[in-house]
């Protein structure tokens, strides 16, 4: 550990001290006229401007030389003997000294004003633009490398600049706002009605925000797996060079640069990759994201039908009165009724059994279940008799073999499509429906993938290839699915096994 984490900060006392009350006012001045250029004020300067409040109407120029060797003594102020010409023997004898900030107020204050002008709830911002000019940032640094050719030294410390500033603003903005619309003031007001005005504003924000992350931050996610921190070492080389360069008569804390900048480009990949401790930070802004339009969506729900509660519906039924009084026929009035209504005396059944766990069979495929109905009495007990544990090895090897045999016959279909090592949308048939099904879940496990490879359930590789900008039919037995064109790459025919 280093020895200055542990030593107390002096220079933050005058925040909690007891008479903070004319201490921070003192150094807010300095403050302002170090923003202003001004680096060094003399005390008459600085009690001419606090006898403007009335809060410093019986404020002396004795309180005020008291306050300033206690910000002195502090290390808020460095004092500096004036060199003047006296005009009488008091001033001659008397030393006067003249007054700078050190950089710790310099830095407290910006702090304090920063903090005043946040309030009491989360700042930040969801910014589209920041991803993109980080993605601008890192080409750049990708291309120097890709072509061997390394900027100057004050071009790639500029870049690499930018770089750490945008992603710091990234980590920054986002994390305050995900804090904010999670707060407990936002969740209050998500309750009232007044909320529903700005909905549609507050959804649209998200919306937009996630369309362009997923667009973006895909193309950094793909950046950066394909620049380790090893290959940017003759770039990190030129920053440290042109750091160097800078004139300080301090020495650096940081004892080895290089090591830090490695640091934090692996934490910039870490953000956006994740690492072996767990999911990255962009998945979980993702998550958090749409967590909230659903929250939203949620609460919209809710206070619509809250609202509905107490609407009249009168409007409605003379409305829907006039509807029925044009009809010609009472069938006519009937299947308006069907419409406005639905079936009347609808009776439900309910199963103690479920014929199968396949999620995609259909309820026709199904063999009749059976019921039995208990009598609701008191007296009415079920009889019982002794427990015996049966055999089920034969029931079980059945259904084994009824289940390999089922692959097989759904194995010898797909290859019935495949052409050449692959199966493309556009090019198929009408298909029956379990390839269809087979076929989607395919995508969908693979676009869960960054390779966008799976393995199939006959235990080959398949390479999924999305044509998002072309619109094809997939017929089957069941029906027609309109969907973007996919290419199924199996990758063993690919390679020649």
């Amino acid at each position: 550990m280093q020895p200055h984490l542990q030593k107390k900060i002096k220079e933050a006392t005058y925040l909690t001290a007891d008479k903070a009350w004319s201490y921070r006012p003192i150094l807010r001045y300095f403050y302002i006229q170090h923003e202003r250029m001004r680096e060094f004020l003399l005390p008459e300067e600085i009690y001419e401007y606090l006898s403007r409040f009335s809060e410093f109407s019986d404020y002396t120029v004795e309180s005020l030389q008291q306050d300033l060797d206690s910000l002195t003594r502090w290390g808020n102020l460095i004092a500096s003997q004036e060199h003047r010409k006296a005009k009488t023997i008091d001033e001659y004898k008397k030393k006067s000294f003249r007054y700078q900030c050190t950089p710790y107020t310099v830095e407290f204050e910006r702090m304090m004003m920063q903090l005043e002008n946040m309030g009491e709830s989360f700042g930040g911002s969801l910014e589209r633009t920041q991803f993109e000019r980080l993605y601008q940032v890192l080409v750049t640094i990708a291309g120097t490398i890709a072509d061997d050719q390394i900027e100057k030294d004050e071009e790639s410390a500029q870049v690499w600049e930018d770089a750490m500033t945008y992603f710091r603003q990234i980590t920054q903005n986002t994390s305050d706002y995900i804090a904010y619309i999670h707060s407990e003031e936002v969740a209050d007001r998500m309750k009232t009605e007044a909320f529903l005005a700005y909905k549609d504003q507050f959804t649209a924000y998200l919306r937009d925000f996630i369309i362009a992350l997923q667009r973006t931050a895909m193309q950094i996610q793909e950046l950066l797996s394909r620049l380790p921190a090893e290959k940017l070492e003759p770039f990190f080389k030129q920053v440290i060079h042109h750091q160097e360069q800078t004139f300080r008569f301090e020495t650096e804390l940081i004892t080895d640069p290089m090591e830090e900048m490695m640091e934090k480009w692996t934490n910039l990949i870490a953000w956006f990759l994740g690492n072996k401790h767990g999911e990255s930070e962009f998945e979980r802004l993702q998550n958090r994201t749409d967590e909230a339009i659903r929250r939203i969506t949620r609460t919209v729900q809710r206070l619509g039908e809250r609202h509905q509660q107490f609407r009249s519906r009168k409007n409605d039924y003379l409305h829907l009165a006039k509807w029925f009084d044009g009809m010609g026929t009472i069938e006519e009035a009937h299947k308006l009724s069907s419409v406005a209504f639905g079936v009347f005396h609808t009776r439900h059944f309910h199963a103690d059994e479920t014929g199968t766990e396949d999620i995609y069979a259909d309820i026709w495929d199904e063999a009749p279940m059976e019921h039995q109905t208990k009598p609701r009495i008191r007296s009415f007990r079920e009889r019982t008799r002794a427990g015996s544990i049966e055999d089920n090895q034969e029931k079980i090897a059945k259904m084994k073999q009824t289940h390999l045999e089922q692959r097989r016959r759904e194995k010898k279909v797909i290859e019935q499509y495949i052409q050449g090592g692959e199966i493309r949308i556009k090019d198929l048939p009408k298909v029956e429906a379990h390839v269809r099904k087979l076929l989607l879940v395919w995508i969908g496990k693979a676009m869960a993938r960054e390779d966008k490879t799976v393995k199939t359930e006959f235990g080959r590789k398949v390479r999924v290839i999305l044509h998002e900008k072309e619109r094809v039919i997939l017929a089957a037995d069941d029906g027609s699915l309109e969907m973007p064109d996919a290419t199924f790459v199996f990758v063993e025919e690919e390679a020649g096994v």
